[in-house]
């Protein structure tokens, strides 16, 4: 043993922190496993709302955790669903926050057809459970629609074969809805031209259609794989108008077929169940108008006969008038004698009425009405003399009331009159004096505001040892443009005084040749600045500096 042992060493393994060594795992299998296609069958499948995807793929005896971000399942043309065999292509990669290997699934396609039908065939179960393709709610095609609209490519040989059929059968005004009839973009846009149709409101600027048809050309099962997404079945079943499926040729089969009013085995028969034909339809209307003209010819005919048939059975018009005549004739002759007797009676009547009725009677009558209308007259009369004297003696009384009223009213504003002008005279009065006393107020603040601008001004701090230096240019306030001037102008409270070029030294200090000036009025500044503190000579040991 040697006589330093330090023990065992670390040998020449790197120490790696986690961090390192999760990351130099991920860069292997990401090195390795750049692009891979795996085959299995999809296990859990979970949609978050962040709209990533994730899911297993397993098989007998593994499992590989798979990860579809949102991008990428917009992208999908077959979505994976639980129990589905597909093949996923993708690439491998780590993550490192739960030390596990995963797969970043791109695309996803089924592993054959069987796995389509499949799950076509479960998807549709689940569809047919919840009664969309009841045939209760399916509806009527209306026999001859205005407007009608078609869910289609407007590029595609689809369209050019429903308007030309159209337009051999009963030519009919034709609404348009492109759309995608094949990959990613099939069943959304499909989806939302049905909703769309659906969406018109009657008598707007654009027609609503009476009809729909949904149609496109034959193809495989991939190339018609949007016509059986859930969306566009719930779309065809949540549809208020009459809807004609016309998806692929006879012997394909779509979902939209089942949840659509009527199916079509193709887009020419679409046409063709939309609207009749029009020389078929003129032919059986002229055939209906010659059953109706027969029928209303062998109608007169027949009422003709019966008619005549019940005249025969019916008596001749002279033995149904004869007894008619013959009471007319009896009763005219009895009718003389009968007004003649009725005439006596009514005057014997009369005559019975009229034997109270004399002269005599109706004028003590009248009389007695004109005695009575004259004593009413007099005491109409009596009673308006005594209205008219209590009117007047109420008016005499409301007059003598009112007249000391008004006495004390006229008194009261004569009072008032007099007030008014007494204090309209002191208002007079106050308003003639007050200009002179404003005046003298404003003469003694003026005052005022003048001391105490001069106590205020430059010039009283001058008093108190500061000074203004200035040269040529104005007024300086720095050591440094004191030295580059020329000359220089000092002005103390009692005067200012002139130094000559060259007049500053190194430190500053004062020159000889300084000349003292007589007092000179103070012009005012052009710009407002400090003072300039004039430097004094040094104070003597033991001399006491001043405050100024």
């Amino acid at each position: 043993m040697e006589m330093f042992d330090d023990g065992p060493g670390p040998g020449n393994s790197p120490e790696f922190t986690v961090s390192e060594l999760s990351g130099a795992v991920k860069r292997v299998i990401e090195g390795e496993f750049g692009l891979v296609r795996v085959r299995g069958e999809v296990g859990r499948v979970s949609r978050p709302a962040s709209g990533h995807m994730y899911f297993d793929l397993k098989d007998d005896r593994a499992v590989i955790a798979a990860i579809s971000w949102k991008g990428q399942v917009a992208k999908m043309q077959v979505r994976p669903e639980e129990g589905m065999e597909v093949i996923a292509k993708g690439r491998m990669t780590t993550f490192p926050g739960q030390s596990r290997y995963q797969l970043i699934v791109e695309d996803v396609q089924p592993a054959g057809a069987g796995a389509l039908m499949a799950m076509l065939e479960a998807r549709r179960k689940a569809l047919a459970a919840e009664g969309l393709f009841d045939a209760g709610r399916k509806r009527e095609i209306p026999y001859l629609p205005s407007v009608i609209g078609v869910v289609t490519s407007p590029s595609g040989a689809v369209i050019r074969d429903i308007l030309h059929r159209l337009r051999d059968r009963f030519a009919r005004h034709v609404l348009i809805w492109p759309v995608a009839v094949q990959g990613q973009a099939c069943a959304p846009e499909v989806a939302a031209a049905i909703r769309g149709f659906n969406a018109i409101q009657p008598g707007g600027p654009v027609p609503r259609p009476d009809l729909i048809i949904v149609a496109r050309g034959g193809g495989s099962l991939e190339d018609l794989w949007g016509f059986n997404e859930e969306s566009v079945v719930r779309a065809a079943a949540e549809s208020d108008i009459p809807l004609i499926s016309a998806v692929g040729h006879e012997t394909d089969t779509t979902l939209i077929d089942h949840a659509a009013d009527r199916r079509a085995p193709t887009p020419t028969a679409a046409a063709e169940m939309a609207v009749p034909v029009r020389l078929e339809l003129l032919a059986a209307l002229d055939g209906q108008g010659a059953r109706l003209s027969r029928g209303v010819a062998q109608a007169m005919v027949q009422r003709g006969q019966r008619l005549r048939d019940l005249g025969r059975a019916l008596p001749r018009p002279e033995t149904l008038t004869q007894p008619g005549a013959q009471r007319f004739d009896l009763w005219s002759g009895r009718l003389a004698g009968a007004l003649v007797l009725s005439v006596n009676a009514k005057r014997a009547a009369l005559d019975r009425a009229a034997a109270p009725m004399r002269p005599r009677l109706l004028l003590d009558m009248v009389a007695r009405r004109r005695d009575r209308l004259a004593e009413r007259d007099r005491t109409l009369g009596l009673a308006v003399t005594r209205r008219q004297e209590r009117a007047g003696e109420r008016l005499k009384t409301l007059s003598d009331r009112l007249a000391p009223a008004l006495n004390r009213a006229f008194t009261e504003a004569g009072r008032d009159i007099a007030r008014g002008r007494e204090k309209l005279a002191a208002l007079d009065a106050r308003l003639s004096a007050m200009p002179v006393q404003r005046l003298a107020d404003l003469t003694k603040r003026l005052e005022s505001l003048d001391r105490t601008r001069q106590s205020l001004g430059y010039t009283e701090t001058l008093q108190r040892g500061y000074a203004v230096v200035r040269d040529g240019a104005g007024v300086i306030t720095t050591a440094a443009e004191a030295r580059g001037a020329e000359a220089l102008e000092i002005q103390f409270h009692d005067g200012r005084v002139r130094i000559g070029a060259g007049c500053c030294g190194p430190e500053g200090g004062p020159s000889p040749a300084a000349t003292t000036q007589a007092p000179a009025p103070v012009a005012p500044l052009k710009t407002a600045s400090k003072p300039v503190r004039v430097p004094r000579p040094p104070k003597k040991p033991g001399e006491q500096g001043s405050l100024f």
